[in-house]
């Protein structure tokens, strides 16, 4: 049983990882794959540009949990997206150096709900479990992650509104 955790950076998944794995589940981060498919460098959005496509198609299935923010390109059974205010994604982000650009950036794809959409392209919305993390302790999360490892809890998306975010962010 494959289980992707994925979401924007900020939301948790790197934590509640490190829980998992120190709980005995099998984790695999998606960071450490993903070296031979980088195309390049985009600095103007201060990321790598990787080939997807062959990544994904020449992933090794994983029984576990794949850790990282393209998790959802993977061919898992099922797929936890965790979720947290934009607000709260861009101060986590700015206390680890990343520009305010960069900050910002990931906190729309948040409000946007970006890695939703892209996961319901792929997936069935039963394969779909979204967590919100704002205001949760990581080891609910993992508890959760395991929940879903286990076929102990139900699908769920579209949990998050933040809308007030994106009207607040028009000029």
């Amino acid at each position: 049983m494959m289980v992707g955790l994925t979401g924007v950076p900020g939301t948790g998944k790197t934590t509640v990882a490190g829980i998992l794995r120190d709980r005995g589940v099998p984790v695999l981060f998606i960071n450490d794959t993903i070296e031979p498919y980088i195309l390049g460098d985009d600095p103007d959005r201060e990321t790598v540009i990787i080939d997807e496509d062959r990544w994904a198609a020449e992933f090794e299935p994983f029984d576990g949990v794949v850790e990282g923010h393209l998790a959802h390109l993977l061919p898992c059974d099922r797929v936890v997206i965790l979720r947290c205010n934009p607000i709260e994604i861009r101060e986590r982000l700015m206390a680890r150096g990343y520009t305010v650009e960069k900050a910002e950036e990931n906190a729309l794809a948040e409000a946007l709900d970006s890695v939703l959409i892209e996961a319901l392209e792929s997936f069935q919305s039963e394969v779909i479990y979204e967590y919100e993390t704002t205001d949760t302790d990581s080891s609910n999360v993992a508890a959760f992650v395991m929940d879903v490892q286990n076929g102990n809890a139900l699908p769920a998306h579209g949990i998050c509104d933040w809308s007030d975010y994106l009207m607040n962010q028009m000029p």
